[in-house]
């Protein structure tokens, strides 16, 4: 621990406060309790206290119900309980770790026996705190490899079609920028934002001369192009982690109109999902403020012109007002994140953005 270990002591008796204050205060800090509405109170103050020595034998609730009390409070479960008492019947004992204490000490006190048990249950705090904190070391790892290869994913598929762009970061930041204008959670943004670069995955499964066409596609091939939201749903698949659920359906979805003429499934309205709406206005401001194969890139002002004029056919109105809002900001990112790596010599994966911490 980086401070002193903090113990609450919990006792009607004077005598007995004294007594832990005179062994426990040379190496730990100590807080007291008279009763169980000042020991409840005491557990749930910051900081909280590493361990709890309590007394059964209190006014008011006695120390088996304010210990159950604890434990179903999920902020103060975790904090051992050692009760002290005058009972040494094993019945009583036994009630009291039932109770969920993980120790039982009698009276009279044994001031070494006592001491020993405090540095036993404050040990297993330690490692217990250690053992959490390898867990979310862990667990950040694997959050950062999971975002690591969604990147990759994406820019494999840059790659097919002939060159690699910075559009897998211009349109995470065009999401978040639109969620953000729009209202939604903080937890909301961040998911939807790291899930933006596989809108576009189902393209793996497009054939690749379409891809690297420069003439506008005939029908035949329009069908083709067409199949990408379903194939990139099938590429990601379903999950019950929110970040591939969400990233499944902006690649389904980000093809869908507002007047109900988009594809793959023709919804119209409220039925698109929010993050397919979202997703297709970034992708649509992307597309024609970057270089294209069979065009040049328009300028912020006339790209945002267009969206206005299809809010209600194309496009939800209400994304488009918060896309209208934010446009300077667009603008921003589009002149920050410009197209400096283009053809296919140069495979810089250290170019792709770091998560940020």
């Amino acid at each position: 621990m980086s401070r002193r270990p903090l113990i609450l002591v919990a006792d009607d008796s004077e005598d007995i406060r004294n007594l832990f204050g005179i062994m426990l205060k040379p190496k730990y800090d100590v807080r007291f309790a008279i009763n169980s509405d000042e020991t409840l109170a005491g557990a749930d103050t910051d900081p909280l206290p590493d361990l709890i020595l309590l007394d059964v034998e209190m006014p008011e609730l006695n120390g088996y119900e304010v210990c159950a009390r604890l434990k179903a409070n999920p902020a103060l479960a975790d904090i051992p309980v050692i009760f002290v008492t005058g009972r040494s019947d094993p019945k009583d004992q036994a009630k009291g770790l039932l109770a969920g204490a993980v120790d039982y000490i009698t009276k009279p006190i044994s001031a070494p026996i006592t001491m020993l048990r405090v540095r036993t249950q404050l040990r297993l705090v330690d490692q217990r705190h250690a053992l959490e904190d390898q867990i979310q070391q862990r667990t950040e790892e694997l959050y950062d490899t999971r975002l690591e290869l969604i990147r990759r994913l994406a820019r494999a598929m840059e790659f097919r079609e002939g060159g690699l762009t910075n559009r897998v970061l211009r349109v995470g930041q065009y999401v978040e920028l639109l969620c953000q204008a729009i209202g939604l959670k903080s937890k909301v943004v961040e998911i939807l934002s790291q899930a933006a670069p596989l809108y576009d995955i189902g393209k793996m499964g497009v054939p690749e001369y379409i891809l690297k066409k420069t003439d506008k596609l005939n029908d035949k091939e329009w069908d083709e192009m067409r199949k990408h939201p379903e194939i990139g749903a099938g590429i990601i698949g379903e999950h019950n982690d929110p970040l591939l659920e969400q990233a499944r359906v902006m690649a389904l979805t980000h093809h869908e109109r507002w007047d109900g003429t988009g594809y793959p499934k023709k919804l119209q309205g409220n039925a698109i999902p929010v993050p397919g709406r979202i997703m297709a206005v970034a992708d649509a401001f992307e597309a024609m403020t970057s270089t294209q194969r069979h065009r040049s890139p328009i300028s912020t002002m006339e790209a945002a012109r267009i969206i206005s004029a299809e809010s209600g056919k194309q496009f939800d109105p209400s994304v488009v007002a918060a896309f209208m809002k934010g446009v300077k900001e667009f603008d921003e990112v589009r002149a920050k994140n410009k197209d400096e790596l283009e053809g296919i010599h140069n495979l810089d994966f250290a170019a792709v953005p770091a998560k940020k911490k």
